[in-house]
């Protein structure tokens, strides 16, 4: 009796609700890369159609993402439809909107008009959503609280200071600074503007498909103050938007607002709870990049912390904390300086860097690599323990510079838990052989034959040091003649 893997699992269930929807069996199912979550994303592709296909084994989750999208398409919103439900929610499928998200156009386009207006669009739409898509719906669906309240709020500030806060050992009066946190949930927590709250809304989170914006991932909602998603979408750490455009966009987003609402907004005191919650966002994401960098150990979110306090330091240059939050003000002042922002920016090389990372693959059938340079030594990594791709026909004759294989491996084996625990280790090494230059290092992962697992993780580890580090390097796949073909 073959055991299926936790992958296959997820797969069989996709293909089974697919069939509820379509006649024929998919062409390509192709995994979309995780963020913070659990959730696993594919996009199932069959002649010139797509889909989008979720799996999560929590269920609360699947249920309130799916009752929302149902009730805001139902609007004409624009969210995508979901087609399917498996019958046990751990499964569905809805509607593909597109590939690309308004932080790629961004970071693509620069800040272009185009862009300015994008995010004008993307604003309109938030307004709509919050107004009309709150008219009716059921808040006992929300996963969570079912309103951002004191609650909510206190929770937020208690999630940055546990995660990231507590992780620089810093001293400060902790019961005061609990009490200044219970205060400022008590000034935010005003229900003057409560409609519906998206909660995180960012440029991730918005799909560009034809100059047109779509929504995705709002399956965190609830009821809440107008201006926090604003407030998460302008002052979104990777997007850098300047501040001119921060002001007018905001103008803009109370100029659109009000025209869905009955009666006139009263701007300073909307202005006032906007740079609250501001400063609530920013240091909640903070929270999240400590959580999911300092203690998951994810990479992404590591080299994120440097923006995320550089996005903070630039807010507290024009908002200052009222002064009867003393403590939290001055543990702020002391985050924000330089000591604290190098501490998480890691070394880069520059034109004059001597260093020169080597990285290769190889067999163990032919031996271990050896290191011709002065320095010597380096590391080794034995990927045997990784399910391997080669005793599978249909992979046989490929390597893991193909798409299909490395779809495999990080579908259906423990590979990018194995490469996250790897680079703990030799970013260590490499920082410390920037500080000093060194002139070389050498990285060696060995399978089998040196065509699928090797090959795969030398790649991989070559485009992390290159985009953390700046570093220069060589990539060598040492047994490519060998490879079957």
């Amino acid at each position: 009796m073959n055991i299926l893997t936790p992958m296959e699992v997820i797969i069989n269930s996709i293909n089974k609700l697919f069939k509820t929807i379509h006649a024929s069996d998919w062409d390509e199912l192709q995994k979309i890369p995780q963020s913070g979550g659990d959730r696993v994303y594919f996009r199932i592709l069959q002649g010139n159609q797509s889909w989008i296909a979720t799996y999560d084994t929590n269920i609360k989750e699947s249920k309130t993402f799916t009752y929302f999208a149902e009730h805001f398409y139902a609007k004409g919103l624009p969210v995508p439809q979901v087609l399917a439900i498996s019958d046990d929610f751990t499964t569905y499928i809805q509607s593909d909107l597109g590939q690309v998200s308004l932080l790629e156009v961004l970071e693509k386009e620069g800040k272009t008009d185009y862009v300015f207006g994008l995010f004008q669009k993307s604003l309109k739409a938030l307004a709509k959503l919050q107004v009309e898509g709150g008219q009716g719906i059921d808040f006992n669906y929300c996963l969570t609280s079912h309103e951002f309240g004191k609650h909510s709020i206190l929770t937020d500030l208690l999630y940055y200071k546990y995660y990231f806060l507590d992780t620089l050992q810093y001293a400060y009066d902790k019961q005061t600074l609990i009490d200044e946190f219970e205060l400022l949930s008590d000034q935010l927590a005003s229900k003057q503007f409560n409609h519906f709250l998206f909660r995180d809304f960012q440029s991730r989170n918005i799909i560009v498909n034809n100059g047109e914006v779509y929504f995705i991932d709002f399956q965190g909602g609830m009821q809440g103050g107008l201006s926090y998603d604003v407030a998460s979408l302008l002052w979104q750490a990777k997007a850098e938007l300047p501040n001119e455009w921060k002001e007018k966009l905001l103008d803009y987003y109370i100029e659109e607002v009000q025209k869905l609402l009955p009666s006139k907004i009263d701007i300073v005191q909307f202005k006032k709870q906007y740079n609250g919650f501001v400063l609530l966002r920013l240091l909640q994401v903070l929270g999240a990049y400590g959580f999911r960098g300092l203690f998951e150990r994810k990479a992404h979110f590591l080299t994120s912390i440097p923006l995320g306090l550089k996005n903070l330091k630039s807010f507290l240059q024009v908002y200052k904390l009222d002064a009867d939050t003393p403590v939290f003000a001055g543990i702020l002042d002391w985050m924000v300086g330089d000591e604290v922002i190098q501490r998480f920016t890691p070394p880069t090389a520059t034109d004059k860097t001597p260093l020169v990372i080597t990285i290769s693959s190889f067999s163990y059938k032919k031996g271990l690599p050896t290191d011709e340079t002065e320095n010597g030594g380096g590391f080794i990594f034995d990927m045997r323990g990784i399910l391997n791709p080669g005793r599978f026909d249909e992979y046989k004759k490929l390597s893991g510079l193909d798409k299909p294989v490395q779809d495999f491996l990080e579908q259906r084996t423990k590979m990018n838990t194995f490469l996250n625990s790897v680079w703990d280790l030799i970013d260590i090494t490499v920082e410390n052989y920037l500080t000093r230059d060194f002139e070389s290092l050498q990285i060696n992962f060995g399978c089998t034959g040196g065509q699928h697992r090797s090959v795969f993780a030398a790649e991989q580890t070559a485009r992390h040091l290159k985009n953390k580090y700046k570093v220069q390097i060589v990539l060598v796949h040492s047994n490519k003649e060998n490879w079957v073909k």
